[in-house]
């Protein structure tokens, strides 16, 4: 048919003109076409439907183990329990008590998270008898001997990062988001983040710790996740390995309790020496 329609000579001006009335009126069109999301407003996006999947379980206990192993396989055990109150308007509070061995017996850690300033973090030593505040200069140091730094310790809050999203990976079978999150802290210990995030319930599986130089030093996992409450996922072992030193540090959670009844007060810095 299209050769029969400009067979003759003004069938084909007719179609020179409708061919070039049409491209005027399609030219809006193909010169702005919708805009697509930014990798930037991707990256954000995902770590805020994150977040929320995660608001509401209010408080919660855990008992812990942290097993610390060298490069040599060396390896060292403590028992410690965790506390935690969720903040609405505010990062959440945690605290940290060491139960064994005997020479961490009674070392606590306390953390208020903060959405867009500094942390405040404390930590009292039974050998010392006093509490000691972590400066955010010193947040990136090893909290306690293990691969975990005082800045791991914190809740994650949108506002502490910008974000990038970069590709989609399966991760153990699981189909998962791909997000670069930098550090707004200018204190941090990390350039950049990756983290790896699961598309069906929005958990963190990977995390790639970057350090001052840009090079990998860290990567976290996380794995056995359970949900609480039919909502809440946990996961029951999370494992730190630090690629530059070789050593390891492995937290085992025996469960999780919620809604047990904490308060603003079990979260006091001048009580940190009576922590049980």
């Amino acid at each position: 048919m299209l050769s029969n329609f400009i067979s003759t000579n003004s069938r084909s001006k007719s179609f020179r003109h409708l061919a070039a009335t049409s491209l005027l009126v399609l030219a809006p069109m193909i010169s702005a076409p919708a805009t697509a999301i930014t990798p930037e407003k991707r990256g954000l996006e995902i770590a805020i439907e994150a977040k929320n999947r995660d608001l509401g379980w209010g408080d919660m206990t855990t008992d812990m183990t942290m097993t610390l192993r060298n490069k040599e396989g060396q390896q060292s055990i403590r028992e410690m329990r965790l506390k935690s109150l969720e903040q609405e308007k505010d990062g959440d509070k945690s605290l940290t008590i060491f139960d064994k061995p005997r020479d961490v017996k009674g070392t606590a850690f306390l953390s208020f998270s903060h959405i867009q300033t500094a942390d405040d973090q404390w930590l009292f030593l039974p050998a010392l008898k006093r509490v000691k505040r972590i400066s955010s200069r010193n947040k990136s140091g090893p909290f306690m001997g293990s691969e975990f730094s005082f800045e791991d310790l914190t809740s994650f809050e949108v506002e502490k990062y910008s974000y990038k999203y970069l590709r989609d990976e399966t991760v153990n079978g699981q189909d998962s988001f791909v997000v670069e999150q930098i550090p707004t802290d200018k204190f941090s210990g990390y350039t950049r983040r990756v983290v790896w995030i699961d598309k069906e319930h929005y958990r963190a599986l990977k995390v790639d710790f970057y350090d001052r130089k840009n090079s990998l030093l860290k990567t976290l996992t996380f794995e056995e996740y359970n949900q609480y409450l039919g909502k809440f996922w946990r996961a029951h072992r999370s494992t730190m390995d630090n690629h530059q030193t070789g050593k390891t540090t492995v937290l085992t959670y025996a469960g999780y309790d919620f809604k047990v009844g904490l308060k603003d007060s079990d979260f006091n810095k001048n009580s940190l020496k009576r922590a049980k």
